[in-house]
């Protein structure tokens, strides 16, 4: 199915900088400066955002019962995760216990997100690469043609199945995008049997479409041998950092609630911390050239962007998630879990993977394991019962986290007596990964622009080391309160700098 990689053959720059503005395929904008030395090769490269959006600021004073709903808005994509993470928040604020049928809808309900979410970034944002060739012409490396290479019926399964994530949240909900349901300790709405079995077989069918991807995948890229090459090659997109997710009592991944663990880079366990615990474990850094903010591990500490024990910066998402746990609950899900297990056991590598765009095959069996969860969930007759929401108390300060498809998403508020917000603080799954995604365009560009020979192809193949994160940029820049820096430089007539201005 998928076709050659096209001959892309490098020509040779006159440039000391290389700027890729902007970079493609992502939610939000950025853009990557590569800073050539004088033998022509990658001595810097970064990925600065510079987007701000300032959602924490104008959140101080508004009533905490509106931040689900508001904090949502901060993107279109994943909507749903800060809406489920903002509702548990209140539930710790409210001391609030969700009931049983109210939990089993808002799981049902971000199940839906998965599949969404996941389903576009596979087939619209990272499959171009991997259809078309990484080096085919940029006006065809898109979902168009994704669909004229693979065929209109694939297309439209793919878009069928989208919108059938998307249908489940609109039930569970009240609406596809920017979801207005959840409560401190529960749900708004009930659901009716009618609307369960419709969910159920929606949910049937997503398992079968989580089976296809898989196929394909195993097919158009472990059976390809350029690709793999490509996956593996060692020099480009290998990084080895410390790994967060959430998991549950037996160590499975979960997406909804759980501890959060994080491992090392040989994947021993070195923390596991409940939400009102995180900011004993991080820590975030600020740099000038950049509006997002770089998380690290308070007790490794911060050293720049270079991988290894010594530096604090981790990742999360899929490839991070599978790293940190057992595997999954549903048994489609684990199988190609232990199959992933086996095929990096025969590749030498008994510890977490930390080929960097293995993020993609973590990324489709988690679509999987979220499709037979929402079979799980809709297929439970008790989850039409009244019982949705549980009692709450005054409101104080709390924390919730859950698992955004992206990575670890943490919202944590501060309430006065009368539930006005004074605090806001939100760690988005993006912003977790930006340093690490720093440190994967640079190796990316190292390795792959050598002698002033640069080509549309190759600068395409660094954009993938940050590609495969899936980033959300409209999510990470959301602080106004002289959090992220600012330099502004005046310059005279022949471009020499009069003054700078900064507030750092």
């Amino acid at each position: 199915m998928a076709g050659p990689i096209i001959n892309d053959t490098p020509t040779k720059t006159k440039e000391r900088q290389i700027t890729i503005d902007p970079i493609t395929r992502l939610e939000g904008h950025g853009k990557i400066e590569i800073f050539l030395n004088d033998q022509g090769n990658v001595e810097n490269a970064y990925l600065q955002v510079p987007e701000l959006r300032g959602f924490e600021r104008f959140c101080i004073g508004r009533h905490v019962m509106e931040l689900p709903v508001l904090t949502n808005r901060l993107c279109g994509v994943c909507p749903a995760a800060h809406h489920i993470a903002s509702t548990k928040t209140l539930d710790a604020v409210f001391s609030a216990t969700p009931t049983e049928t109210a939990t089993k809808i808002r799981e049902l309900f971000y199940m839906g997100q998965y599949m969404h979410s996941h389903i576009a970034h596979f087939y619209a944002l990272a499959a171009p690469d991997f259809v078309l060739g990484p080096s085919a012409p940029a006006n065809k490396r898109n979902v168009l043609g994704v669909v004229d290479a693979v065929g209109v019926p694939i297309g439209a399964e793919v878009i069928k199945h989208r919108s059938y994530g998307q249908k489940v949240q609109e039930i569970t909900g009240g609406r596809a995008t920017h979801p207005v349901f959840g409560l401190p300790g529960g749900v708004s709405k009930q659901i009716s049997e009618e609307e369960r079995a419709k969910m159920e077989e929606m949910a049937m069918s997503c398992v079968k479409f989580g089976e296809f991807t898989i196929k394909l995948f195993h097919d158009l890229v472990l059976g390809n041998k350029d690709y793999m090459g490509l996956v593996l090659n060692k020099d480009a997109y290998y990084l080895e950092t410390y790994y967060m997710g959430m998991v549950d009592k037996a160590g499975k991944s979960n997406f909804y609630d759980g501890d959060i663990r994080v491992v090392d880079q040989d994947g021993k366990e070195v923390e596991k911390f409940r939400p009102d615990e995180y900011l004993d474990v991080i820590a975030e850094h600020v740099e000038p050239w950049t509006y997002m903010k770089m998380p690290f591990l308070k007790k490794v500490g911060w050293k720049g962007l270079m991988p290894g024990k010594g530096n604090g910066i981790y990742r999360v998402g899929p490839l991070a998630r599978v790293n940190v746990s057992n595997g999954f609950t549903t048994p489609l899900a684990q199988k190609e879990y232990e199959f992933f297990k086996k095929t990096i056991k025969d590749l030498g590598v008994t510890g977490p993977l930390h080929f960097t765009l293995a993020f993609h095959w973590a990324r489709v069996m988690e679509l999987q394991y979220a499709a037979e969860r929402m079979l799980e969930l809709a297929s439970d007759k008790k989850i039409t019962s009244d019982d949705i929401r549980g009692p709450f108390g005054q409101p104080k300060e709390g924390v919730g986290i859950c698992e955004a498809p992206r990575g670890t998403l943490i919202h944590h508020y501060a309430s006065d007596k009368d539930g006005l917000c004074t605090k806001i603080n939100m760690i988005v799954a993006s912003t977790n990964n930006y340093a690490a995604s720093n440190a994967s365009v640079r190796q990316a560009a190292k390795a792959l622009i050598k002698d002033w020979m640069v080509s549309p192809g190759l600068l395409n193949k660094v954009e993938m080391a940050f590609r495969c994160y899936d980033p959300c940029h409209s999510c990470g820049t959301h602080s106004l309160n002289g959090g992220p820096a600012l330099e502004v430089n005046i310059r005279r007539k022949d471009g020499s700098v009069l003054k700078s201005l900064k507030n750092f």
